[in-house]
């Protein structure tokens, strides 16, 4: 099938668009303005801009869409509520409006995010069910593009299926984010360039985490399985600390270091557990591949954390 990726140049996006390659499926890649240079082969807008989606669109007329681009930073979101949700709200409206007039028959998979749920008790797992609490404009911007695509498939009977990813991770993830950034840190501390301490935020927040690729798995099944209308878990169901994710890597990498909070890590609002149920995913047939343990030596990489997954 032909596929519409939107931030394909993002980290998940190049693991999907390799994946949607070596199933067979023709990709056309969506990159962010800034990414001019990395693909000339790919389109270059910016999701928010509202012409040049129903241009692409309209140019391309996939028979799918796998929408990938936005805003990804929680804790960057709050410093730019605006801009958060006219790219990850107002971009699904953009591309929805898009597909209506000129694939209305494409199958959508719009990509959101397990934060919608905001706290969920310790020892309980989150499903499709579970009502919304964002505490993010981050969050809160992902619940409202799931609004936008529910009423799409209610209002025009578009074939719009919802993904809420929990935490994911794998090789080219953002320094910015939590578990990259331990991994930058700790190569810095293994080639003697840094003092061996590790400057972290909230060590003790519980989250699910799973492979990147198997992730991207789960997305080509929803496009291809998924039933319009409907939301979807995509994660592992089990709950880790950050602390032993960090303990985890100190392990792998054979580096000693102390601890350091600091306190420019921590976030305006913080969750305490949120972990969730993926068995209305794995009645499509889908379940992971790859640990935790494959994930943290791909953001590692082989000269400290071991060999590559696969």
């Amino acid at each position: 099938m032909r596929v519409l990726v939107t931030g394909a140049d993002g980290f998940v996006g190049r693991h999907a668009c390799n994946a949607l390659r070596a199933a067979g499926d023709e990709v056309v890649e969506v990159h962010g303005p800034r990414g001019e240079g990395i693909s000339s082969t790919a389109l270059h807008f910016d999701i928010a801009d509202e012409a040049k989606v129903k241009a692409a669109v309209s140019d391309v007329k996939p028979e799918a869409v796998l929408h990938l681009a936005g805003f990804s930073s929680v804790a960057k979101s709050h410093q730019n509520p605006a801009r958060v949700f006219a790219v990850n709200t107002m971009g699904v409206v953009h591309l929805l409006t898009a597909l209506r007039e000129s694939a209305p028959k494409a199958r959508v998979l719009v990509v959101g995010s397990g934060e919608v749920y905001g706290p969920v008790a310790e020892g309980t797992l989150a499903t499709e069910s579970h009502p919304h609490v964002p505490l993010s404009p981050y969050s809160a911007s992902k619940s409202a593009a799931e609004l936008a695509g529910e009423q799409f498939f209610r209002s025009y009977g578009m074939a719009v299926i919802l993904a809420r990813p929990f935490n994911h991770l794998g090789a080219g993830q953002d320094p910015t984010f939590v578990v990259p950034s331990f991994a930058a840190q700790i190569r810095a501390i293994a080639l003697g360039t840094v003092d061996p301490v590790l400057r972290t935020g909230n060590l003790d927040a519980v989250r699910d985490f799973s492979h990147v690729k198997d992730v991207v798995d789960a997305y080509r099944l929803l496009l291809t399985q998924g039933e319009p209308g409907q939301a979807y878990n995509v994660c592992s169901g089990q709950g880790r600390t950050i602390r032993s994710l960090l303990e985890e890597m100190l392990h792998l990498s054979g580096v000693q270091a102390s601890i350091e909070l600091d306190p420019a890590r921590l976030r305006p609002s913080d969750i305490p557990s949120l972990v969730g149920s993926a068995e209305k995913l794995r009645a499509l047939g889908w379940s992971p591949k790859l640990s935790v343990a494959d994930a943290l030596r791909d953001v590692l990489g082989p000269r400290v954390g071991g060999a590559p997954s696969h």
